[in-house]
């Protein structure tokens, strides 16, 4: 009898050992396809895909922003707190934070650690660097946490991560400007976005892959912008007045700034390609005629909404993509349309493209103007 009772509860303790040590490992890496993939497409034929050990909810899950300084990062803010109110995701959050650290690697590093530590069981982040990441990797599969970089990514293939192609809008955008423009050769003024972030460092090099490829031979101004409406109006302004004439401008955000940089000079309207602003979109639909030719595509702050859906997911138990694809949204000036993808009634900071119907996420304007970017603590 004795016996039996020890092997039993030897039993038992194995299975427990047995579920700490997945637990401990992280996710399991296991065969595809993955769970709802019109919604969480995985971004190549090789990617991978993770499973994390069914954990039942309602969840902990917090938001840890780096810099804060732009309108995108304080929409995609105001998104998430829309988000995590929404019917159907709301009765699975038990509890929902967010912080914004700046740009200190450290400091959001910190942050992360002190939630997993907390028992957080997702942590959400837009890496302010994509390296450096390996501790905190390490701590949250020891502690059976799902941490998902979105946007700003990370150059690691250990955790799951949600992102559009940033080095095709730097292929697209120059494309556009080739086909605009006419011409393989002039000056290109190039405004860039936050030093150290891979989405800069990935649009950057898609655009000079297309720019700087034979027979081109453009002489390509570069700036830092900051994707700051009021630094990238400031920093064009200063280039026009040192440069002079350009022949055609890509902008990585504070797109609204440059043109406006543009017409307090006189400079003539040139061929353009930059974020999608509502401001923006609303400029080129007004001077398109009078030479703006513009392309404006999206990288939408509702990434964080789809980012936050995905580790819900994966604390669920289901076959995710350990890198997630979202279309690229796009318009140009001949496609662009009052009401569908600008708006003249909504202020210029606003970011137009917040629909993802294959992940029911539709988040309207009104709700998030409504909400605030300060930290919830």
């Amino acid at each position: 009898m004795l016996r039996r009772t020890l092997l039993a509860t030897a039993a038992v303790l194995g299975l427990a050992l047995s579920a700490e040590t997945a637990l401990a490992d992280g996710p399991q890496v296991v065969a595809g396809p993955g769970y709802n993939p019109e919604c969480f497409a995985p971004w190549s034929a090789d990617t991978k895909y993770f499973q994390w050990p069914a954990k039942e909810g309602p969840y902990r899950i917090a938001l840890v922003n780096g810099f804060v300084g732009n309108t995108w990062r304080i929409q995609m803010i105001q998104t998430a707190k829309v988000y995590v109110e929404t019917p159907g995701i709301k009765e699975k959050i038990k509890e929902f934070k967010v912080v914004s650290t700046g740009t200190d690697a450290a400091a959001q590093l910190g942050a992360i650690e002190d939630f997993i530590n907390q028992g957080f069981d997702a942590i959400v982040t837009i890496a302010v660097s994509p390296e450096g990441f390996d501790r905190v990797i390490r701590l949250a599969d020891r502690n059976g946490v799902v941490l998902v970089p979105f946007d700003n990514i990370l150059d690691t293939d250990k955790v799951m991560m949600v992102n559009s192609d940033q080095f095709e809008m730097g292929v697209r955008s120059a494309n556009f400007l080739l086909k605009e423009m006419g011409k393989t050769e002039g000056k290109i003024l190039e405004v860039r976005g936050v030093p150290g972030n891979s989405v800069d460092r990935d649009r950057h090099l898609g655009f000079r892959s297309v720019m700087e490829a034979p027979p081109n031979k453009f002489e390509i101004v570069e700036i830092v912008g900051m994707w700051d409406t009021g630094t990238s109006q400031k920093v064009t302004a200063d280039a026009l007045a040192v440069h002079g004439r350009f022949d055609g401008i890509f902008t990585q955000g504070g797109s609204d700034g440059t043109v406006r940089a543009l017409m307090d000079a006189g400079h003539p309207f040139v061929p353009m390609a930059g974020e999608g602003e509502n401001g923006f979109r609303k400029q080129i639909a007004a001077h398109s005629g009078d030479g703006l030719k513009g392309y404006s595509y999206g990288q939408s702050p509702g990434l964080v909404a789809i980012s936050i859906k995905a580790a819900i997911a994966a604390l669920e138990g289901n076959v995710m993509p350990q890198l997630i694809s979202v279309p690229i949204p796009e318009a140009d000036y001949t496609t662009l349309k009052d009401g569908e993808n600008f708006w003249s009634n909504l202020t210029d900071n606003f970011f137009t493209a917040n629909e993802f119907p294959p992940c029911e996420v539709d988040i309207k304007a009104v709700d998030i103007m409504a909400k605030t970017a300060d930290d919830v603590q």
